[in-house]
């Protein structure tokens, strides 16, 4: 029996972001596993500051403040934005993203439900804009013990180099750059079976919280779907076209974000279209630029920047996507 159009769901923001924190869980620890725990520490800072961060807006701005400290949307911004980030990063870069985030992000825009770009992706864009170096740091599988990877995050040691190395998107256009083609440049011990050495475990694991959401319908198809199907079709033709210069559609599903993008970023309610039509387009674009930047850009990874341009092109979206308003055909008399 279907529910008519006039029932509501119990449903509350609380309930559905309390939700994708656990659907966040399986990744955080398989990351957490292999590369160390500096990433937990990671998240307490981020949490600690978007919580600080909304109280200290809302309290300036005159709102309530309890409420909003307790619907979780400020603790899955500050939980993307740690996972995004290396886990061996300085304290105070995380601090600075997430105070950005939950600052220029979102209240800037009057809180939540306001913002047209995602807080999270803002966060990393600034970050790998002003600090590259740091970005780049990456530990390799059980780099460190908990107390040599504190020392690392809060300021002890600084001398990376021999225990941070590229990403594999890195690797793989830094190699392409030198002059090599696909095949040789992931022989590499940056590379595992598909993907990245480890990374591809933490992949799996996103897209198991990612089929929770679904499972859930606190996510629809549309958007990982769509994002899976174009990151595929433009990474498969172009293999197909030079596979010594193009990796196929098995490494770009499983490097970088395009898991953690598909299922936990791209679908974002607030700054993401909302038209069933829309989010297939804004989830085609996005993987589409994704890949543009990956394959030819400055930067390894660009599901970041690809969310942030097509938030821009969310309200077009929208407008040129709604659906006839029921008992009408294409908006017009019924």
């Amino acid at each position: 029996m279907y529910n008519s159009p006039y029932l509501r769901q119990n449903t509350s923001v609380r309930r559905v972001m309390t939700t994708v924190l656990v659907a966040m869980l399986p990744a955080i620890a398989v990351q957490s596993w292999l590369f160390g725990t500096a990433l937990l520490v990671q998240i307490a800072l981020a949490s600690a500051t978007a919580l600080a961060c909304e109280a200290l807006v809302l309290a300036l701005r005159g709102r309530p403040v309890a409420p909003a400290l307790t619907d979780m949307s400020a603790l899955v911004t500050a939980w993307l934005i740690a996972v995004c980030l290396p886990p061996l990063l300085p304290w105070w870069t995380t601090v600075l993203g997430t105070a950005f985030a939950l600052i220029i992000g979102k209240h800037l825009y009057g809180g939540l439900g306001q913002n047209p770009f995602n807080p999270a992706m803002l966060a990393y864009a600034l970050l790998i804009v002003s600090f590259p170096a740091l970005m780049s740091q990456w530990p390799g599988l059980n780099v460190g013990d908990f107390a040599t990877q504190m020392d690392w995050v809060f300021g002890g040691a600084r001398a990376l180099d021999g225990v941070t190395g590229a990403t594999p998107l890195d690797a793989l256009r830094t190699g392409l750059m030198t002059g090599g083609d696909t095949a040789a440049v992931m022989n590499s011990t940056a590379f595992g079976h598909v993907a990245g050495a480890g990374w591809e475990w933490v992949a799996l694991a996103w897209g198991a919280g990612g089929l929770l959401l679904l499972a859930l319908r606190i996510i629809t198809w549309h958007v990982p779907v769509a994002f899976l199907a174009v990151m595929s079709l433009v990474s498969g033709i172009a293999s197909l076209i030079d596979p010594a210069h193009y990796a196929g559609p098995a490494f770009h599903l499983l490097a970088g974000g395009t898991l953690l993008g598909a299922f936990f970023i791209a679908t974002d309610p607030v700054s993401g279209a909302t038209t069933p039509r829309g989010k297939l387009l804004f989830a085609a674009g996005i993987a589409l630029i994704a890949w543009l930047i990956r394959a030819f850009g400055a930067y390894p990874d660009g599901i970041a920047f690809a969310v942030l341009l097509m938030n821009i092109c969310v309200p077009l979206i929208d407008m040129k996507t709604q659906p006839p308003v029921f008992g009408h055909k294409n908006g017009g008399a019924p």
